[in-house]
């Protein structure tokens, strides 16, 4: 309970016991945090996805038509920055739990970010950092198209990498210090705090829509370093009104990173592999003890003793050799702790066969631009040209309308048929979406075949139902993804479920990167300037649709594996219940509550 002051004429002095201000003094509630605090951070989460998302969308052009690479190297650029953003988040976490906090790390990696885009500007507008134009709009280099050298594609990518480890660091800490201004505890705060993650999600989205209409329209009809020099200035400006705030911000302590716990219990596992474990589980070490040796483990929540795993309950195993009160973390954890790190093992077969989505997500932001780019992109009736990155505006606008769709009509429907209040459990909403993601590379493979055997520049619109069918599948798979590891990662790993999430998107991207690459080279693209093969430089001499179908056939393996994995997986309620244990009731299984 937070501890109260005595009054004063200027607040009610009433202080929180988990939040500092900038200080270090316990933070005022009246004078810190609330929605002033987190407007400012939304700002920078804005400007983030803004800029990610601009640079991803509409790169295969510039690869293709300034830098003169083929349409698989241009496809692996995209999917390799992505994929890395994806990836840094770990990273950025990793650094916000355990060294810098939040805050530091988001205005650090604000200022990386925007380093990064202003070298993007500066290589899009310096005429000695592009190759020689040429009169192929393709930029084919079988064309006589002159490619870029490895000075021009390095100062390139330097760009783009810095951009990409500014936004792991923002996107790992962003929603998690926008959170930090509510109060938990307050039942006001609480309700600000669910609906502080909803305007998360809507400037994530606003930042979408404007990445892919505004910024992608200006860089292709205004200059491409205009579009970019727009993001850098964005960055800088949503950078200083965040420090602009640091006066009134509530700072948190830092809790340490979950993968530390995962590496401290498998190295103390392995370190006494060769001990015997004891027949009875309550002689291992568990959080009770570490408390009656002076352990901080407040809000530690107690879990059930289980059989998978058994080797990493050698790390709770007491040792004569290192009583409790000398060990560290390295060579004794409690019962706990390994059951949390089981937990996660548990969720591996679900974390590896949700990774395929992604791969198929991104082919959204590489070869369907791709194939825009070849197709009559003209409103009809109108000389307005649609940008070939703009396209990514149905799947936004798929998932922005699949959200509602399901909240409003298929829970009610499917509340009736499961009996679950949230109409599907987690993971039926994730076969939802992987399913739609197949259909959605079906349809693209037909679409595909349609327009390259055309005689004719058939409209652009053709490309809408992969696009829609992606999105809604996204829309089912995030939510469900989320839900799961939120809902399924032990109370004291938290972070640990944005960590898994992140780098199912992380792989999918760079699966992607993997799998154009040997297709490329299997399929004959290896040779003459890598204008052969399914995913030629020029699409209409390729066959981009059995590549569509190759991801459609893997995808429906990896459905039928996943659809074992999820019949399989017991949820941690369901085990809690079985153990006798209310998921609910905090009290019963934080320490102390016994």
């Amino acid at each position: 309970m937070a501890m109260v002051l005595p009054e004063t004429a200027s607040s009610d002095g009433k202080t929180l016991t988990d939040a500092w201000d900038y200080k270090g003094r316990p933070a005022i509630r009246a004078a810190t945090g609330g929605w002033s605090c987190a407007a400012m951070i939304l700002g920078a989460e804005l400007f983030e996805r803004m800029t990610t998302l601009g640079i991803a969308v509409n790169l295969v052009p510039y690869m293709t038509g300034t830098m003169h690479l083929g349409n698989a190297a241009a496809a692996n650029t995209v999917t390799n920055f992505i994929g890395t953003s994806f990836m840094l988040c770990l990273l950025g976490g990793f650094i916000a739990d355990t060294y810098l906090g939040r805050y530091l790390t988001i205005a650090i990696f604000a200022a990386v970010q925007s380093t990064g885009v202003m070298i993007l500007t500066v290589s899009t507008a310096a005429a000695g950092l592009r190759p020689p134009s040429c009169s192929d709009p393709k930029g084919s280099v079988l064309s006589g198209c002159v490619p870029a050298t490895g000075t021009q594609l390095g100062i390139l990518y330097l760009g783009l990498y810095l951009t990409a480890l500014g936004t792991g660091g923002l996107k790992s800490s962003v929603s998690g210090f926008g959170s930090d201004q509510f109060d938990e505890n307050d039942d006001g705060e609480r309700k600000k705090m669910m609906r502080f993650f909803n305007w998360f999600y809507f400037f994530v989205s606003i930042g979408a829509l404007l990445a892919v209409t505004v910024l992608v329209y200006v860089q292709d009809n205004v200059g491409r370093r205009w579009g970019y020099g727009i993001c850098a200035a964005g960055i800088l400006a949503g950078l200083a009104v965040f420090l602009s705030g640091t006066r009134r911000y509530r700072f948190k302590k830092l809790v340490g990173s979950p993968l530390t716990q995962v590496a401290a219990v498998t190295a103390a596992a392995w370190s006494k592999r060769s001990l015997p474990l004891p027949s009875d589980p309550d002689l291992l070490y568990d959080v009770a003890d570490a408390a009656a040796a002076g352990e901080d483990v407040k809000g530690k929540q107690r879990l059930p003793h289980s059989k998978e795993c058994r080797f990493l309950d050698h790390a709770a195993i007491i040792s004569g050799e290192t009583p409790p009160s000398s060990a560290t973390k390295w060579t004794l954890c409690t019962r706990t702790d390994v059951e949390e790190v089981k937990q996660v093992v548990r969720m591996l077969p679900i974390w590896a066969t949700t990774i395929m989505f992604w791969t198929i997500h991104a082919q959204m932001t590489t070869f369907a631009v791709a194939q825009a780019q070849l197709m009559d992109r003209h409103i009809a009736g109108s000389s307005f040209l649609i940008p070939a990155g703009s396209l990514t505006v149905f799947l936004i606008g798929s998932i922005l309308l699949t959200v509602p769709f399901y909240d409003r009509l298929v829970v009610p429907i499917a509340r009736k048929f499961t009996g679950n209040p949230h109409g599907l459990s987690p993971l039926q909403r994730v076969f939802v979406g992987l399913f739609f993601s197949i259909a959605g590379m079906a349809v693209a493979a037909v679409v595909e075949r349609h327009r390259a055997t055309s005689p004719e520049i058939l409209t652009v619109f053709l490309l809408m139902p992969q696009f829609v069918l992606v999105g809604a599948g996204e829309a089912f798979t995030y939510m469900g993804q989320l839900d799961f590891f939120l809902r399924e990662c032990p109370k004291g790993m938290k972070t640990m479920s944005t960590g898994l999430f992140l780098s199912t998107c992380a792989i999918g991207f760079f699966f992607s990167t993997l799998l154009v690459t040997i297709v490329h080279k299997i399929t004959g693209g290896h040779g003459g300037g890598g204008g052969g093969g399914w995913l030629a430089d020029n699409l209409d001499k390729g066959r981009l649709d059995y590549f569509y179908w190759l991801l459609a056939v893997i995808s429906a393996i990896n459905l039928v594996f996943f659809t074992f994995a999820a019949r399989g997986y017991v949820y941690k309620e369901k085990r809690l219940a079985d153990a006798g244990i209310e998921l609910a009731d905090e009290e019963n299984l934080a320490v102390g509550g016994h």
